[in-house]
C-alpha cells in the first residue's frame, strides 16, 4: 500500500468507528444497553464468520485455542462491549470516545505488568499526560451520579479490552485468522450478552423500528466488522506509526460526530481533558511504533 492509500485507510477507519458512539446514542433511543450489545456482537459475528468460512477458513476445534478466545471474547467483545454501550447511554458521546480512547493507556501498563515489557521515558510522559487528562475529563461527570457511573463503565471498559489486547500478544494466536478470530469470539460474546440482558432487561423496553435497526446495522458492520478487516489490513501493509495512528484520530471523529450529529458540546474541562487524552495516546503510540521499528531493523 502506499502512503496515501494507508493515509486514507486510517482516517476511514477513525472515522467509522468515531461515528459508532453517535450510532450507539440513536440505538439507545429505542432499546436497552446489554441488549443492544448482545444484537450488535450476533450481526457482527455472524457478519465475519460468513466471510471467513466463504474464504475456506475452518472453526478452531481444538480446546486449548477455544479456551484462549473465549478469555478474549468475554475480556473484549462481552464485558467491554457491554460496558460500553452501558457507559455511552449515560455520557454524551464525544465524552464517551475520548474516555474509551484510554485504552492504549491501560495496555501499556498490563503490558508492563504482566509480560514486564518495560516502558520507555517518551512512553511513560505519554502515561502520565493521558491519565492526567482522564482524570479532568472525568470531573466534570463526577457531581452528578449517572455520569459518574457512566465515565467509570467506559474506564472498566478500556481496562477489559486492554487486558483482552495484551492477552492476545501474550499467548499464540497465530494459528487462527484475524477474521476467524473475531467471528468467534464475537458469537461466544452473543451466547453470553443476549440470554444475560434478556433475563436483567427484558425486551419490553426495545422498540423495532428502523431507528433501532439503522444504527444497530451500523455500529455491527461498518464499526465492527468493516473496520475490524480495514485494521486487519494496516497492520499487515503499513508501517507501526501509520498503523497506531487509529488510536488518536478515533476519540477526534468521536467528538466531530456527537458535535454535528447530536449537538453535543465539551464543556472548557473535558476539553482540556480531552486534549491531554489525545496527546498522552500519540506520545505512547509513537513511543512504542519507534521500539517496533527498531527492533525490526535489529533483525
Amino acid at each position: 500500500m502506499n502512503s496515501r492509500l494507508v493515509l486514507a485507510t486510517v482516517f476511514l477507519i477513525a472515522m467509522l468507528i468515531g461515528g459508532n458512539f453517535t450510532a450507539l446514542k440513536f440505538a439507545l433511543d429505542h432499546t436497552t444497553p446489554l441488549l443492544l450489545a448482545g444484537m450488535r456482537t450476533v450481526i457482527g459475528g455472524s457478519v465475519l464468520l460468513t466471510v471467513a468460512l466463504l474464504r475456506g477458513e475452518r472453526l478452531p476445534t481444538r480446546l486449548v485455542e477455544l479456551r484462549r478466545i473465549f478469555v478474549v471474547s468475554f475480556s473484549i467483545t462481552t464485558v467491554s462491549s457491554g460496558l460500553l454501550v452501558f457507559g455511552v447511554n449515560r455520557v454524551p458521546a464525544g465524552v464517551a470516545s475520548l474516555v474509551s480512547s484510554t485504552m492504549p493507556l491501560f495496555t501499556a501498563l498490563l503490558v508492563f505488568v504482566l509480560m514486564g515489557i518495560t516502558v520507555t521515558r517518551l512512553g511513560a510522559a505519554g502515561l502520565l499526560i493521558g491519565f492526567t487528562g482522564t482524570v479532568v475529563l472525568a470531573s466534570p461527570s463526577l457531581s452528578g451520579q449517572t455520569a459518574a457511573i457512566g465515565i467509570g463503565a467506559l474506564v472498566v471498559s478500556a481496562i477489559a479490552w486492554a487486558f483482552g489486547t495484551v492477552f492476545m500478544k501474550w499467548k499464540d494466536f497465530s494459528m487462527i485468522s484475524p477474521i476467524m478470530l473475531v467471528g468467534v469470539q464475537l458469537v461466544m460474546s452473543a451466547a453470553v450478552l443476549i440470554p444475560f440482558a434478556l433475563l436483567v432487561e427484558g425486551s419490553a423496553d426495545t422498540e423495532w423500528t428502523a431507528g433501532l435497526f439503522v444504527p444497530l446495522l451500523y455500529a455491527a458492520i461498518p464499526a465492527n466488522a468493516v473496520t475490524f478487516s480495514l485494521m486487519a489490513l494496516v497492520a499487515q501493509r503499513a508501517s507501526p506509526t501509520q498503523a497506531s495512528a487509529t488510536a488518536y484520530l478515533i476519540p477526534v471523529f468521536g467528538v466531530f460526530f456527537g458535535w454535528v450529529i447530536r449537538d453535543e458540546v465539551l464543556g472548557t474541562l473535558e476539553f482540556v481533558g480531552g486534549l491531554l487524552v489525545v496527546a498522552g495516546v500519540f506520545l505512547l503510540v509513537t513511543a512504542n511504533a519507534r521500539r517496533a521499528t527498531v527492533a525490526g531493523g535489529a533483525r
